[in-house]
């Protein structure tokens, strides 16, 4: 029997778009072909990648002749699932990546973006939710709900195994995300100057690559807390899991956030999480309970509920617990990614009837 094929929208470089694939390979014995953009959404090349979208169609249509797809997918309910409901191809699945894909919103782009995520919602067979906070701006925009899936695509909990690391004698914190403005890396070194001037002992691993490292190396320099940060740069996936499973605290200080993976593998490894309250980290923090939530740039607050954290230890190792038990039940990639293959199959085959 031939594989069904998928014609997949979006930006393959990065690690969501990759794990839903390889899920979808792994999970629905999919064949999938891809299609992005060449320029990047910043500054002054949104004009650019808004002529290149306009160009797009009919190199969609060529491929889509050529590859014979049985579905479309589409990274973000903008760009590529505008371009997914005009390829022609039957069902199609789009996904909303941030809590509403409209950013930034001072964009002079804004209401145009509105229209095509219109267009886009009206015109998908499947619309995919990667968190309640994501659904909650699509109900808002009177999306029909029937079409919308919420779940997470998961992570691999085979991968990213549990440590407790509660009993540990010194904060060891990391940060996962990439050193992009954004993420507050800046206020975080800065919150860990304060823990230095009142001589309490850390070590804090940032991950990651990015725009800003050679700035955030120079900050960590300034304030005189080099020696207790390491920057590992790009790292291996293999990696990634040992790092978090030799930390205790987790941190993550962005001004924006959807459905973090990043966090879903600190809570499976046994790391506390200290994170931005923001509604998408709300759909998973209770405040003080499994975690703590705090203004994105409060840096001496910040502080302090790094303090707090490590000194509540029985929290933290309630915590720990109660957050693994919780990604094993609702964020397992091989559960959630074979709950979503199977869809696809379906929407594939009321297609085909």
């Amino acid at each position: 029997m031939q594989k069904k094929r998928i014609l997949f929208l979006g930006e393959t470089y990065r690690a969501d778009a990759i794990t839903w694939m390889n899920g979808l390979k792994e999970f629905g014995d999919f064949e999938i072909v891809t299609w992005e953009l060449h320029t990047r959404s910043t500054g002054v090349s949104r004009i650019k990648r808004l002529a290149e979208l306009s160009k797009s169609f009919l190199t969609i249509r060529s491929i889509t002749k050529k590859f014979n797809a049985d579905m479309i997918i589409a990274e973000r309910t903008t760009s590529y699932g505008f371009l997914a409901a005009l390829s022609g191809i039957r069902p199609i699945a789009i996904a909303q990546q941030g809590i509403t894909d409209l950013w930034p919103q001072n964009s002079l782009l804004y209401p145009f973006k509105k229209i095509i995520q219109s267009y886009a919602f009206k015109k998908a067979d499947l619309i995919h939710a990667w968190g309640p906070v994501m659904a909650t701006h699509m109900q808002n925009n009177h999306v029909n709900m029937s079409k919308v899936m919420v779940i997470p695509k998961g992570i691999n909990l085979n991968f990213f195994e549990y440590q407790d690391n509660c009993n540990e004698s010194i904060i060891k914190a990391i940060v996962t995300r990439s050193l992009l403005p954004e993420y507050k890396h800046d206020v975080i070194l800065k919150a860990f100057a304060i823990l230095k001037k009142q001589n309490i002992p850390f070590e804090l691993t940032i991950v990651g690559d990015g725009i800003l490292l050679s700035k955030l190396k120079k900050l960590s320099k300034e304030l005189g807390i080099e020696n207790n940060v390491t920057f590992t740069g790009r790292i291996s996936n293999n990696d990634l899991p040992k790092l978090l499973q030799k930390s205790n605290l987790y941190i993550s200080m962005p001004t924006t956030e959807g459905v973090s993976a990043s966090l879903f593998e600190a809570m499976a490894c046994g790391c506390f999480p200290v994170v931005t309250n923001l509604p998408g980290n709300k759909s998973w923090i209770i405040q003080k309970k499994n975690g703590i939530l705090i203004e994105s740039e409060n840096i001496e607050k910040l502080a302090n509920e790094i303090v707090w954290a490590f000194e509540n230890s029985e929290i933290r190792k309630n915590a720990v617990l109660e957050n693994r038990k919780f990604v094993e039940e609702n964020a397992n990639y091989a559960i959630n990614m074979k709950k979503i293959a199977d869809k696809y199959h379906e929407l594939i085959n009321l297609r085909s009837d």
